[in-house]
């Protein structure tokens, strides 16, 4: 029994199975931010940030100067997951999604650290420690640091 243990251990230990998972947590850590991101601007345009964004900077999470807050959460939202997606410099981006996550939890919803934030941090910090693995252009181009 304790080998069969072993050699179901030793199997998903591999780089092949460590590389799958490392593209699905990719996926959907950039899946979380990138449909936010397309909540903030204007339907049929890919920047614009939307006048409902503003208001909720200003209103609803009280951020300071919410048109330059709005607009860097709004490119942070686009960028960072296409970089991740693609696993292109995945630590940078996914440390920078992992800074915006601290944001939000610490200054716009505190309440939502077990329902929600937790798991995004946890996602990104297996990007951070891991890096994008096999199926990533890091990988391809030979990045040191992701």
């Amino acid at each position: 029994m304790m080998k069969l243990i072993r050699k179901l251990i030793q199997m998903v230990s591999g780089s092949l199975p460590e590389a799958v998972v490392l593209l699905f947590t990719r996926v959907a850590l950039a899946g979380i931010f990138w449909r936010s991101a397309r909540t903030k601007v204007e339907d049929g345009s890919w920047l614009q940030m939307s006048d409902t964004t503003v208001f909720l900077f200003q209103e609803e999470y009280g951020m300071p100067y919410p048109e330059i807050t709005g607009l860097l959460a709004t490119y942070a939202e686009h960028f960072l997951p296409i970089l991740i997606v693609l696993g292109l410099f995945t630590r940078l981006g996914a440390a920078g999604l992992l800074v915006m996550t601290l944001v939000i939890q610490l200054f716009v919803y505190p309440e939502a650290w077990w329902q929600t934030h937790i798991i995004w941090v946890a996602l990104a910090g297996i990007l951070i420690v891991r890096g994008g693995g096999m199926f990533s252009l890091d990988r391809l181009l030979g990045h040191k640091f992701g």
